[in-house]
């Protein structure tokens, strides 16, 4: 048995996610009280009870992304889970799977997510920008509705999330011509997404100017257990931790190219830890991610089988 951690981004939050696990854990509670602490409101009360337009706001969306995953993480591990081989996270989640590895600290880590969810609102007015997933069209063929598209606009594949599903994001008008283009290019479905955040495009980078500037003084450590980076590289010295976060605000993330990563390693075993199931959909259609052993932890039933399958398998 050969196991991997991975941690959800945006896009996986909900009013009431980890109630259930919360109940049977107190490691959730305890988590989310300590980020609290450091945002200066009551981060559980605001997912356990919304609004959800709160919620979703990004300098919120990224706290609790953040608290929620450790919290998982703690659970498992307080539970008697398996340290894993490798961890890695999609987008935010990349830095999750950096706290839970030892390289950042668990406070300073949701002062610096708020921080960037703030900076990444404000790079980019409402409104003015957009994303959009297409789905049947390879990697090769968005791109090149994306330069179609742009006409002096930006607009970029930005999410290379499995074979045959790629996130486009840029200027709203570009991005609405790049999903015209992707249509006429054949895409089965091409679905603009509820945000208004281009993330990981190059509109992103006064966010991420600032963002290097804020990870400066911040401790980081080498992590004591293997992480992916967002770029198919590892993630090694803290210096350059510091440069991948802040390179993977305005590039894309290839999450496809990591999974594969995982299955050419070794990988038998693969856990989201958080709320969804988004990434352990992405696992099983990635090439060869049938094989693998997917499970979640985002209840208390998820908890108990994914221990079960992890156990089960090293006995």
């Amino acid at each position: 048995m050969k196991l991997a951690m991975i941690f959800p981004g945006q896009g996986s939050q909900s009013v009431g996610m980890l109630a259930d696990l919360a109940a049977a854990r107190p490691e959730v509670r305890a988590t989310f009280d300590e980020a609290s602490a450091v945002l200066g409101y009551d981060l559980w009360r605001l997912c356990s009870e919304g609004p959800e337009a709160d919620l979703n706001a990004t300098e919120r969306t990224q706290p609790a992304l953040l608290a929620a995953g450790v919290a998982a993480w703690r659970c498992w591990r307080a539970s008697g889970g398996p340290v894993p081989a490798a961890m890695a996270g999609h987008s935010l989640g990349e830095i999750t799977a950096l706290v839970c590895a030892g390289s950042l600290g668990f406070a300073d880590a949701i002062d610096v997510v708020r921080f960037r969810g703030r900076e990444m609102q404000d790079a980019v007015p409402a409104g003015e920008g957009a994303m959009a997933a297409i789905l049947g069209l390879d990697d090769e063929a968005v791109a090149a509705a994306c330069a179609e598209a742009a006409d002096g606009g930006v607009v970029v594949p930005v999410n290379f999330n499995s074979p045959g599903q790629v996130v486009i994001a840029g200027q709203a008008g570009a991005v609405e011509r790049a999903v015209a283009a992707c249509r006429a290019r054949g895409a089965k479905r091409a679905v603009p997404l509820p945000v208004s955040v281009p993330s990981h495009s190059p509109l992103m980078r006064p966010a991420a100017e600032r963002l290097r500037e804020r990870l400066g003084p911040i401790e980081v450590a080498s992590p004591m257990i293997r992480v992916h980076a967002f770029d198919d590289s590892f993630h090694e010295t803290p210096d350059g931790i510091r440069d991948a976060l802040y390179r993977q605000l305005f590039n894309p993330v290839r999450w496809a190219a990591v999974v594969r990563r995982m299955i050419a390693d070794g990988v038998t075993h693969v856990v989201e830890a958080g709320p969804g199931k988004v990434l352990a959909g992405l696992v099983r259609r990635a090439e060869g991610g049938r094989g693998l052993n997917v499970q979640t932890i985002e209840s208390a039933a998820s908890l108990e089988a994914a221990l079960a399958a992890c156990h089960e398998e090293a006995t």
